[in-house]
């Protein structure tokens, strides 16, 4: 988009239509190792056309080309799944890689999922700081154990990029998870998605377990994208009237964000599977639930907090300290922005409580987005309450839904850039 603010209102309140989304980010990604990793053998349908899915695609290629004698740097640039799969995958190629991104991504720690593959025998070093990128690999690791441990309470992203590599492992991988996993539905879509592919694997307590095996040949279809599906659930619930149908999207999926369905009955919003597709209604005022907890899906914390502390709800959360080491300190960039029309957040050790008694009306106000798309898309669906809402940099979209825009503006929001 080029710009660096864009005011959003929306005269009737009301939204009624149909949104295409894109495929899911978080399967394309995975889709894309499994189909390098297979050689060939594994076809991806309905990739994502996000910013992250290009990124991946284009590391992969790069990775494939080696220069002689000298490593291959790839700039992930702000891609956080990229950066955490590249950095497993990486170690099966021949070759040296100089793997880097953004300044936000040097901050984002990586130590856990560097020290699981030095285990496996892997040659990673660090090329400034300690336990964060960028990170020299030098390629072909040289198995020396099967079996590692990780704590469960870390990304997901580090589990699944291990996972992921398993199978084209020389003695496979035996993977102990210590304590409770969180972000549990993507490490099993993980799993899913390597069994289309003809990987097999065993769950027993909390050790996984992937033996040595080839892919198969197999077609990947990639669904739509459950974590853009909520910002369309919190347009509906801040409409007066709201009716959004959402085409492809199905009752059975592999995506934790599917959890945003039970989550929005709390706030007004009926959910209703058909053939082709999700329809998606504002029925009432939805329920008095007060406690919510992220821990399976915490990409749609933001959503659900700035629904709330719109409609004025004091609600609680938590399972969402990850959120901490993402593309922002999303606790921290929810609790400022939302102060800015009243609304606060109260920490209670892990729990967390939106506080709305000192919310008012405000004709326009303006929110910062922290590199952060999801803060972005958030954000906006709040001009269904106030009467104009601008976001700064609202091109960090393009990181995971980069028709956002153009779907607002083709249900009745008016943008000005």
């Amino acid at each position: 988009m080029g710009i660096s603010t864009i005011r959003l209102s929306h005269s009737t309140k009301n939204t009624k239509g149909t949104v295409q989304l894109t495929g899911s980010k978080s399967e394309s990604n995975r889709a894309l190792i499994i189909q390098a990793l297979s050689k060939g053998l594994v076809a991806v349908e309905n990739l994502s056309e996000a910013a992250d899915t290009l990124i991946m695609q284009h590391a992969i290629k790069q990775a494939a080309e080696p220069e002689a004698d000298k490593p291959v740097t790839i700039d992930i640039g702000p891609a956080g799944t990229a950066m955490r799969f590249l950095t497993s995958y990486l170690n099966l190629l021949e070759g040296e890689f100089l793997l880097t991104g953004t300044e936000r991504m040097q901050q984002r720690p990586i130590g856990i999922l560097v020290e699981a593959l030095q285990t496996l025998g892997a040659n990673i070093t660090y090329s400034d700081r300690e336990g964060y990128p960028p990170l020299m690999i030098r390629g072909r690791l040289g198995e020396t154990k099967n079996h590692i441990a990780i704590q469960g309470n870390i990304s997901s992203q580090y589990i699944s990029s291990l996972l992921l590599i398993a199978a084209s492992l020389k003695k496979g991988l035996a993977l102990e998870i210590i304590g409770e996993l969180t972000s549990r539905p993507y490490v099993t879509m993980t799993l899913d998605m390597l069994r289309e592919a003809g990987i097999n694997h065993t769950w027993d307590n909390n050790v996984i377990e992937i033996l040595p095996q080839t892919f198969k040949p197999a077609t990947i279809f990639v669904e739509p994208d459950w974590s853009a599906a909520s910002y369309w659930y919190a347009i509906v619930a801040l409409s007066t009237n709201g009716s959004i149908l959402l085409p492809g999207l199905k009752a059975h999926s592999l995506q934790g964000d599917i959890a945003i369905v039970d989550i929005m009955t709390h706030f007004g919003v009926a959910s209703s599977f058909q053939h082709d597709g999700l329809l998606i209604t504002k029925v009432n005022e939805g329920s008095e639930k007060k406690l919510f907890d992220f821990k399976a899906c915490p990409d749609l914390a933001q959503t659900v907090v700035a629904v709330a502390a719109a409609l004025r709800r004091d609600i609680s959360i938590k399972g969402v300290e990850t959120l901490k080491i993402k593309e922002t300190d999303r606790l921290a960039a929810l609790k400022t922005e939302i102060e800015k029309f009243g609304a606060t957040i109260v920490a209670e050790g892990e729990t967390y409580h939106i506080k709305t008694n000192g919310v008012y009306n405000v004709e326009h106000v303006t929110f910062d987005t922290y590199e952060d798309h999801r803060m972005a898309m958030a954000f906006a669906p709040l001009a269904l309450v106030f009467k104009e809402v601008s976001i700064n940099e609202p091109q960090v979209v393009e990181k995971s839904y980069p028709d956002y825009w153009l779907h607002l503006e083709q249900q009745g929001f008016q943008i000005h850039k």
